[in-house]
């Protein structure tokens, strides 16, 4: 079934002016519409001002003569200042909603050629929002002074998307953002790639909080201040970045970092102070570890994102401030709230857009080019050019790469490792021996000197290389770690046999426990006198 062709519109004061029979030869636009042959307008939806009413009435009985089938309800808008944009918006919105449009039935034509620029603004504004489901419609006189001319009609479509030339602006303008946001570093790694692009999306898109989850050093204080960076390259924000780690504050030095105090509300407290808050209006709100905050800080914190109103520690006059949060922690706060330790009202608040942050071994393949990204700092902060030389380039990358390196301060101890060998390098080149040292240091810093129980890589490494490590399965790497602790553990082969077939060995008659332990550790090339430090 075709749709039916529906014209919103204002009658225009002085556009639409024209008495007596000359002014046919006058362009009228609203009368215009309804004249071109190549459009057929079945329902026109028009807006008058009062004081218009008798111009109305000749407008309308000249489009009844032009176009008979076309069907014309008028719509009086009480107005004292029609360039009261508040006053005209409220009006048109409560117009739009007593209208009968179905964009499933009609093609609703929005004209925003009548009427003052006060009302064609709110015109456009509520199309856009489709409250008005329609497309707007220009109008334009005719180019020469023809008589009974009917001047040129231009539709505009407001979804973007239907423009090549509008749409590859955005895809350029976001990926701009999403280069941003990653520093400039040309990062493979799928996963953290989607994960930056939906970033990217919801901080141009919105003001609510954010939760970035992931561990120490992934990169949440530096992401959280590149998402305020780009909202304010965007004009979406004007105010500060404002920074804290909930860790370093406790009690009244919590409150009053965060929410202000006035002078005299505990003891120290000499002057007024604004607190976090305040000094975060109209801007970003970055509160690092965010589990760490006491649970009144948390009830405090919940009605400042709610309300946007907050009380000063010592004050009975509330205090407002307009911020987007964005926190970090590397707790489980769902763990936290079954345990009494965060507020699970603040959490569902705070969860709306929640993102974590992989690790750096999660993200091996993009090792490299944060290598380059260190250098090209480095050679900021200090002004000396850093590089590598190809084998030491090579044999760093390596080692990086590998499953035995666990990373476990992620990126920090990713640039901890080239300010080093950057300071000890000569000349500005890093060569084998600063990556070979730096390779010692990491082991040794990742396994704190010893095995750590649990961390199946450490024990490996106390009997194996590297190499040998990564050339086993997962599956192999997590057994065989658990017989080196029990062996480690244990004085004898003996010993250490009985203890790991312990069960085993109650449903037979005999047994030798160390024969099967001895076979078990050769197959991965292994004795007692490598796995266990007194030897045999």
């Amino acid at each position: 079934m075709d749709k039916k062709t529906v014209i919103v519109a204002v009658l225009g004061s002085q556009l639409d002016q024209g008495r007596g029979d000359g002014r046919w030869a006058r362009w009228r636009p609203t009368v215009a519409i309804c004249q071109h042959e190549d459009m057929i307008v079945d329902r026109l939806e028009l807006a008058v001002q009062a004081e218009y009413t008798e111009l109305a009435e000749i407008v309308v009985d000249d489009i009844r003569a032009v176009s008979p089938e076309t069907e014309i309800r008028v719509h009086v808008l009480e107005q004292e200042d029609p360039w009261d944009f508040e006053e005209v918006y409220a009006g048109f919105h409560e117009w739009s909603a007593t209208m009968d449009l179905d964009p499933g039935r009609d093609d609703v034509l929005v004209s925003i050629t009548t009427g003052t620029h006060v009302a064609q603004i709110c015109l456009f504004l509520l199309t856009e929002s489709r409250h008005l489901p329609g497309r707007l419609l220009q109008c334009s006189p005719p180019r020469k002074r023809v008589p009974n001319a009917l001047g040129e009609l231009s539709i505009i479509d407001l979804d973007l998307s239907r423009y090549d030339r509008i749409a590859s602006r955005f895809v350029r303008e976001q990926e701009q953002g999403l280069e941003f946001l990653k520093s400039g570093i040309q990062t493979k790694s799928d996963s953290f790639n989607n994960l930056i692009e939906r970033i990217e999306q919801v901080a141009v898109r919105s003001r609510d909080p954010m939760l970035l989850t992931g561990p120490t050093g992934a990169g949440k204080s530096q992401l959280a201040r590149r998402v305020y960076e780009l909202k304010i390259a965007r004009h979406q924000i004007a105010g500060k970045f404002v920074e804290i780690n909930c860790a370093t504050i406790r009690g009244d030095a919590a409150m009053s970092a965060l929410f202000g105090h006035v002078s005299g509300a505990f003891t120290g407290a000499a002057r007024d102070r604004a607190g976090l808050l305040r000094a975060a209006d109209g801007g970003v709100l970055f509160l690092d570890e965010i589990g760490e905050l006491g649970l009144d800080e948390q009830a405090m914190l919940l009605r400042a994102i709610e309300e946007k109103r907050f009380l000063p520690v010592g004050s009975d006059n509330e205090e407002a401030s307009d911020f987007q949060l964005i926190a970090g922690t590397n707790l489980d706060l769902n763990l936290a709230v079954r345990c009494g330790e965060f507020r699970e009202d603040l959490l569902a608040r705070i969860n709306l857009w929640t993102f974590r942050l992989l690790s750096l071994a999660e993200r091996r393949e993009d090792i490299e080019p944060n290598v380059d990204y260190e250098l090209d700092q480095f050679a900021r902060r200090t002004g000396r050019r850093l590089s590598f030389n190809r084998e030491a380039r090579d044999h760093f990358l390596q080692f990086a790469a590998r499953r035995s390196s666990t990373w476990n301060g992620n990126f920090r101890d990713l640039n901890a490792a080239i300010v080093r060998m950057g300071t000890l390098a000569s000349g500005g080149r890093v060569g084998a021996t600063e990556v070979r040292e730096e390779i010692t240091r990491l082991r040794d810093s990742w396994s704190g000197g010893q095995p750590v129980a649990g961390d199946t890589v450490a024990v490996l490494a106390t009997v194996l290389s590297a190499e040998e490590i990564d050339e086993l399965d997962r599956f192999d790497r997590s057994q065989l770690a658990d017989v080196i602790r029990v062996c480690q553990a244990n004085g004898s082969l003996s010993a250490a046999g009985r203890e790991l077939f312990s069960v085993s060995r109650l449903r037979k008659r005999s047994s030798n426990d160390a024969d099967r332990l001895r076979k078990y550790l050769a197959r991965f090339g292994l004795d007692w006198s490598r796995v266990h430090p007194a030897g045999p």
